[in-house]
């Protein structure tokens, strides 16, 4: 990335916290979850969206947490959020979110039971609801006047999730569980929200069912899945431990940019190419596919034909003019049209060819020197520890333990370790480790899977 390149790009944008109440049900075929869908807005992420009850934290939550039951205090709720301080915000939150957008609201009477709204007037139930939708005093006032407190020992913390970097829009987010009050039906603000639905979660996700889910909204209800009832998911819930964070990264491919999540292949590679979310990463391997990884390396993966992804050739290096100093790893290709595409992609002079499987020799040694008569075949690097100086980078070769022939060519700052088709070997000073195909992967996951 050039100096003006960082010049022109936008600062990251504010992550803001958010908490969201995920409402359950005992449906006469199984679990239940509440979606709401929300209005069709201009200029949001999230338009027409089907959506579990939440929002963003309101400066005031704080001062429900006289409110809340008291089973649950605010050292104990950020104990299970893993924060220092603040945790009943989230679930102080969550309730009153819920009962803007949704009309539902676990609270309690002084005799610690669940309110029935449904008892109650509906003149009174409107204005109640009403009163909720002006804000956080409101319903300070409300829980005063009718001597209720919200039932936030009734959550579950469930899952907490991070919006991807580079979204127009960042919140970061805890999810938690709860059943249905009794006595209470849903009753969506009609503004925020348009309409509701409680749906078996496999039925949600279904495709035939046509509702725009967000990536998150979608894996957790994949989760919800696997529970068969209420109260099942709330034993798992409370049984969880360590929550970790789950943030997606955002990348390009075929079928345009999409949520990459934790588990896929390309994950870890988007965190080295992409960290900021600038959307330029891709998330499938494609035959052809010329990428910069970073300022310092270039991947061409090959063509095998139709798009089928081949081996990967990277070129390594920097500089500009007479200073550029660039490296070719592993040029050797399938098919001989493979050196016309390194030889047009280049992204400066090469002057050293570099194999990690040994030299090559006959037909694909005179092909080499043919495409790039002036670069050397840097035989110097044959021996462990010697490095080849690029620009501001430097290039060490290793050995692959039991190989005679094999080495691996190790590049810092980047601490990137070219590993060509042998297992990765110790190195300390590697962070990630790029293949001969695949994508990156970091250098812990390597060493474990060999």
């Amino acid at each position: 990335m050039s100096s003006a390149e960082s010049a022109v790009r936008p600062a990251p944008r504010p992550v803001r916290q958010a908490a969201t109440l995920i409402v359950l049900r005992d449906g006469s075929e199984g679990l239940e979850a509440l979606l709401l869908r929300r209005a069709d807005k201009a200029n949001d992420q999230n338009s027409g969206a089907s959506v579990f009850p939440g929002g963003l934290l309101d400066a005031h939550d704080r001062q429900l947490h006289g409110c809340c039951a008291g089973g649950l205090d605010d050292a104990a709720a950020s104990a299970r959020l893993s924060i220092a301080e603040g945790g009943l915000d989230y679930y102080a939150a969550a309730v009153r979110e819920c009962f803007e957008e949704a009309g539902l609201l676990l609270a309690q009477d002084a005799q610690g039971r669940l309110v029935d709204l449904d008892g109650l007037g509906e003149a009174q139930l409107a204005a109640l609801r009403r009163a909720a939708a002006a804000g956080t005093d409101a319903l300070l006032a409300m829980c005063a006047a009718q001597g209720w407190q919200l039932a936030t020992d009734r959550l579950a913390y469930f899952a907490h999730w991070l919006t991807p970097p580079g979204m127009p829009r960042r919140f970061d987010t805890r999810f938690f569980v709860a059943a249905l009050p009794p006595g209470q039906r849903v009753n969506v603000d009609g503004v925020e929200i348009a309409g509701h639905a409680w749906l078996r979660p496999l039925d949600a996700i279904a495709p035939e069912r046509g509702l725009k889910l967000m990536n998150v909204t979608r894996r957790i209800l994949q989760q919800l899945a696997q529970f068969r009832s209420v109260d099942a998911c709330l034993a798992h819930a409370h049984a969880l431990r360590d929550i970790p964070l789950a943030m997606p990264r955002l990348a390009d491919g075929p079928g345009g940019s999409r949520a990459v999540n934790m588990e896929e292949p390309a994950y870890a590679e988007l965190a080295f190419v992409d960290p900021e979310g600038h959307g330029h990463a891709r998330h499938t391997l494609e035959g052809g596919l010329v990428l910069q990884l970073s300022p310092r390396v270039w991947r061409v993966t090959a063509d095998m034909g139709g798009g089928t992804p081949g081996e990967h050739s990277y070129f390594v290096g920097g500089g500009s003019g007479a200073e550029a100093a660039w490296a070719l790893i592993d040029p050797v290709p399938a098919h001989a049209s493979q050196l016309d595409v390194l030889r047009a992609k280049a992204p400066g002079p090469v002057r050293w060819i570099l194999c990690t499987r040994g030299e090559p020799t006959g037909e694909a040694l005179a092909a080499l020197q043919r495409a790039w008569p002036d670069a050397e075949l840097a035989t110097a690097l044959a021996e462990a520890g010697k490095r080849l100086q690029l620009a501001d980078a430097t290039l060490e070769a290793l050995p692959v333990p039991g190989d005679t022939l094999a080495r691996q060519f190790l590049l810092m700052p980047e601490r990137l370790l070219f590993a060509g088709a042998a297992a990765a070997g110790a190195c300390a000073q590697a962070a990630w480790i790029a293949s001969a195909s695949g994508f990156l992967r970091a250098a812990a996951a390597a060493v474990n899977r060999t």
